[in-house]
């Protein structure tokens, strides 16, 4: 029982919870196709109507992200029209469909096991669904636990949403390993341009079924999570802005206390009143940063490092991709453990500096290995410390920043366009990583390709630590309703700037 006068943590964690859960599906349906694309790939090599080309499997395992692209999109609609728990029920049943469909493709119109042009779009359409939820789910998680938290747990708790992504990413590789068990991934050889075949020697297993299970193993996370988003309160933020203040203090009585909830909903309102539902009321540099963090994110690279992990630890030739990828998997645990416990103390900005630094002399180091002569064992670890830097700045400040950097009244639609950055350029990067991994030179062979891939992204980090630097503000200490006295502030300093100096 929560204590009306002191308001009660176990209330708190519990709809957080329920909440992370939502970043859970999130990490396991964008990776579990890291266990599965190879599988997928020798199935689809077997259509007799088409060949299925190395552009044509980058796409494929990179479809759930154009609808991530949609699902953001129109995730600041839903949570301003439907509310924020029921956009989340909505994504809880988008990864409930797509992972039965994503299992059985054939089903009501396809022969089972034959592959076909026509089964391919049908299974990206699945995993489009998916990414829907996907999308909707990154946007409304970490918006939902920014607008229930208090002030001084604000960043500890969305960064829990981070926290998720990554143990949901480690439950599959793990689940996908398990899966896997004694059979073996098929081994697809070039024949030629951007066209492959499997091995005669290939495990059948894998290649009928063995990918099916991995994409179907999601359902059962995505019914629990559908379930039991049911039984938590609606984010008091939005009940305030539709006018529902007896519910809101309710709600922030049972987290609060009766005193501090009566303060917060009179702060809330106070920017409620205040007309500013335009998006630009609050000039352009606060969509600009939230757009920014949005993109560097994404373009310093790390989704094709995760999505690919096995394919990337095979080409190094250093042991079992698939144990590797798993200890990958448990370091980048470890690390984002460091930005939870960390980020109300350090701030956002340092970890997104340190970790835009250390992400870029992983790269480098990956970079370089594919330059000089080396063990394997050092872009092994230069891999993880690129990804492990990123898990202790980009993987979580970044969706924390992004949940609370807004004012209140143009939160949903800001943050629907910054997270539909995001997943737009994730789809860049992981969508051209293949064909350009994979790119050859005279003299080099595909050794020129490893090598560009990580030298970009590691340019990438350091103009990610140059722009943090120099024009994200510090949020940590902040409520969300000093976010709207921030931009109003600056806004008003650049308009007066502006005339001072045309006077």
């Amino acid at each position: 029982m929560s204590n009306p006068d002191k308001g009660s943590r176990l209330y708190l964690f519990s709809i957080v919870l329920v909440a992370v859960l939502g970043g859970l599906l999130f990490g396991y349906d964008t990776a579990v196709i890291s266990g599965a694309e190879k599988g997928l790939q020798a199935f689809f090599l077997g259509a007799p109507d088409f060949v299925y080309t190395d552009t044509i499997h980058g796409i494929t395992s990179s479809s759930a992200l154009l609808g991530c692209i949609i699902g953001a999109a129109v995730s600041g609609f839903m949570a301003s029209r439907l509310g924020r728990r029921k956009s989340l029920v909505v994504a809880g049943i988008f990864f409930f469909i797509s992972a039965l469909g994503s299992y059985y493709p054939e089903f009501a119109f396809y022969e089972y096991g034959h592959p076909s042009f026509s089964l391919l779009i049908a299974f990206n359409i699945y995993r489009i669904i998916g990414g829907i939820g996907v999308g909707l789910a990154s946007a409304i998680c970490p918006m939902y636990i920014a607008e229930v938290a208090p002030s001084n747990l604000r960043g500890t708790l969305v960064s829990w949403n981070q926290f998720a992504i990554i143990f949901g990413q480690l439950v599959v590789y793990f689940v996908n390993f398990l899966i896997l068990g004694e059979h073996t991934q098929p081994v697809i050889e070039k024949i030629g341009e951007s066209i492959y075949a499997v091995a005669t020697h290939s495990d059948p297993w894998t290649i009928a079924t063995g990918w099916r299970y991995m994409f179907g193993s999601e359902a059962i996370v995505a019914g629990i999570f559908t379930i039991l988003v049911c039984f938590v309160p609606e984010s008091p933020r939005y009940l305030a802005l539709i006018g529902k203040d007896a519910k809101a203090l309710y709600v922030l009585s049972r987290i609060n206390g009766r005193a501090k909830a009566a303060e917060i909903l009179h702060d809330i309102k106070t920017t409620v009143d205040v007309k500013s539902e335009r998006l630009f009321s609050f000039g352009i540099m606060v969509i600009f940063v939230g757009v920014m963090l949005s993109v560097f994110q994404q373009a310093v690279g790390i989704n094709a490092v995760l999505y690919y992990a096995p394919r990337i630890f095979e080409s190094m030739q250093m042991g079992n991709p698939m144990v590797q990828t798993v200890i990958m998997g448990i370091v980048n645990i470890a690390f984002t453990l460091v930005a939870v416990f960390t980020v109300e103390k350090l701030g956002r900005k340092p970890l997104l500096i340190w970790g835009s630094i250390g992400m870029a002399i992983g790269a480098l180091g990956v970079a370089m290995s594919n330059v000089v002569e080396v063990a394997p064992i050092v872009p092994v670890v230069s891999i993880m410390v690129y990804s492990a830097s990123f898990m202790f700045s980009w993987g979580p400040i970044c969706w924390v920043l992004i949940a609370e950097i807004f004012p209140n009244t143009i939160r949903s639609q800001a943050v629907a366009i910054a997270v539909a950055f995001q997943w737009i350029f994730n789809f860049i990067v992981s969508s051209t990583f293949v064909p350009m991994y994979n790119m050859t030179l005279p003299g080099m062979g595909d050794k020129f390709g490893h090598c560009f891939a990580y030298a970009l992204y590691g340019v990438i980090c350091i103009a990610a630590a140059i722009f943090v630097a120099r024009l994200v503000p510090e949020t940590k200490g902040k409520t969300l309703e000093d976010m709207t006295a921030l931009w109003l502030n600056r806004k008003n300093r650049k308009a007066k700037d502006g005339a001072a100096k045309t006077a």
